[in-house]
């Protein structure tokens, strides 16, 4: 059930009638796979016609389709939001960087558009910031040991060193330094890139020094051709791969016998010799729980969006879904003091300028994105808290009102906000939640009581649900644009708490003390309904 069969695609150029019909008769011979994923130049200039079919809908991908951003300037429009959307049914862009984790646990890392020297670089590139942000974000991960798939467009930079021809490509001029440093910290089981217009399977190589470290996993190296083209080049890559932390450790050691060395090893002692590493300037946005608003409201100028303005749960000054995460228990960020209980895979905090002061989060320890992602046992503790929150806040004759967003968001955040039981009904919180939804243009739909979210959010797709202590469910899938505080705006509105003055979290914070406090007494009240006590 672990094993995931995954298509990987070079250049599709706008050709997708022709690369979704490749898909079709691949499944329709080998049996289905569970995503695509396209590395190189998704549109190409004469997308237009073939691009509207899908967009409106008049045509479906075939599968869950994963794409990379624009790497030019003339096909940045189809690109709407640089942190990540979806494009059209079954086609999502995955956003400027970052790291993706699929439903399985499959950890896929992305960096999209081409190698740049200006900081900040255009939409369509990536700059060695961009690079050093990514890599500190993965690598202060405990445990960190790599990544099952990474995702570039532009080729590592002496791919081709102790390896096998790569034909007419010369790989000590082609392609990206700064993505071979990429590949060399995040040691990918797979990489996969385009752009060259040539298929180029590289021998596997090493990711340790042979006799002064220990064996670690090899990586494949993988370059696609582009869709349709008349040498008849590979485009499309079928492979089945294992998540790396399902795998018995020997068995993903395991060297094979056309092993060969590290390309990027003596390209990286020799660039540690003539400069310093470049650290990751770690310029994050403001958010619900930790404090983190000191670099609030800068723009971008590559695209003018304002980045950080109004965005809670973001952690860079570039939106992203994926980036640094700050909510992961083991980050150096998290501000301990707001924490309240510790379970085995969940915590409760306090939330960062709470719209009330008993305002908690329910926070997975790991890292997953949204509730979709969570797997079995995670989904059981996040039900005792909810089941422990519930009988807590009745207690105080107060009933819970959860909400997620999962919209530029990398790390699951379940918002619980009390509401005095004698103030509002269940049905008086629904019906202001569906008519502010009215308002602007939100479909908000309620779904069956004892249904899962997965039933109705596929992996991947963003959304918005409100859920009552009741059971009673409220969901949006979102498809486009989304106010990042529609949850909290709600719940503040005169018809809910009638506290206009705090929805925004922004207006509300606390001193330390202050917070450390309310931490303490939400602790000593919770404490009888805490069943991590009790473990």
């Amino acid at each position: 059930r672990s094993l995931s069969r995954r298509l990987a695609c070079g250049d599709v150029e706008g050709r997708l009638e022709a690369l979704f019909g490749r898909v079709r008769a691949i499944q329709a011979k080998s049996g289905r796979f569970d995503m695509l994923l396209c590395v190189g130049n998704f549109f190409g200039s004469t997308s237009e016609a073939e691009w509207a079919e899908y967009c409106t809908g008049a045509k479906k991908a075939p599968i869950p389709t994963y794409v990379l951003g624009a790497n030019d300037q003339g096909t940045t429009s189809y690109f709407p939001d640089v942190s990540g959307c979806e494009l059209a049914e079954n086609i999502t862009y995955l956003g400027r960087r970052g790291l993706y984790s699929g439903a399985s646990g499959l950890q896929i890392a992305y960096l999209s558009g081409t190698e740049s020297q200006d900081e900040p670089a255009p939409a369509y590139s990536f700059s060695a910031k961009d690079v050093a942000e990514l890599k500190t974000s993965l690598l202060s991960t405990p445990n960190f040991k790599g990544v099952d798939i990474l995702l570039t467009s532009p080729w590592p930079r002496d791919v081709g060193t102790f390896a096998n021809s790569a034909g007419e490509i010369d790989t000590k001029k082609c392609g990206s330094k700064l993505v071979s440093d990429l590949a060399a910290s995040l040691k990918p089981r797979y990489h996969f890139a385009a752009l060259e217009k040539a298929y180029y399977e590289r021998l596997p190589y090493r990711n340790h020094t042979v006799l002064q470290e220990t064996p670690q996993h090899v990586s494949r190296f993988i370059a696609l051709a582009d869709v349709g083209n008349t040498s008849k080049k590979k485009y499309l890559y079928a492979f089945s791969i294992v998540p790396m932390n399902l795998m018995d450790p020997t068995e993903l050691v395991k060297q094979p016998q056309d092993v060969t060395e590290n390309p990027y090893r003596k390209s990286r002692k020799e660039a540690q010799k003539t400069k310093a590493p470049l650290c990751a300037e770690e310029e994050p946005a403001c958010q619900f729980f930790f404090d983190l608003n000191k670099h609030q409201g800068k723009k971008r100028p590559s695209d003018g969006k304002e980045m950080g303005k109004s965005q809670p749960k973001q952690a860079k000054k570039t939106p992203q879904p994926m980036g640094p995460c700050w909510f992961c228990l083991a980050s150096p960020e998290v501000e301990k003091h707001l924490v309240v209980s510790i379970g085995t895979h969940c915590y409760l905090a306090l939330a960062k300028g709470g719209l009330l002061p008993d305002h908690v989060l329910i926070l997975p320890i790991g890292h997953y994105q949204s509730v979709v992602d969570l797997s079995s046992e995670v989904v059981e503790e996040v039900t005792k808290y909810k089941s422990a929150l519930k009988e807590f806040f009745r207690s105080k004759g107060k009933r819970y009102v959860l909400f997620e967003r999962n919209y530029r968001s990398q790390h699951l955040q379940l918002q619980v906000i009390p509401v005095p039981l004698d103030h509002c009904t269940s049905e008086d919180i629904k019906e202001s939640f569906i008519a502010q939804a009215q308002e602007q243009q939100i479909e908000l739909l309620e779904i069956p009581e004892h249904s899962d979210i997965t039933q109705v959010a596929p992996p991947g797709t963003p959304y918005f649900y409100v859920e009552l202590d009741t059971g009673e469910k409220l969901f949006h899938r979102i498809r486009g644009r989304f106010p990042l505080q529609f949850g909290r705006s709600v719940l503040a509105s005169e018809a809910l708490l009638a506290l206009p003055q705090r929805a925004d979290w922004r207006q509300c914070a606390a001193e330390r003390a202050e917070e450390a406090a309310q931490a303490r007494a939400f602790r000593r009240d919770f404490q009888p309904f805490d069943f991590a006590l009790r473990a």
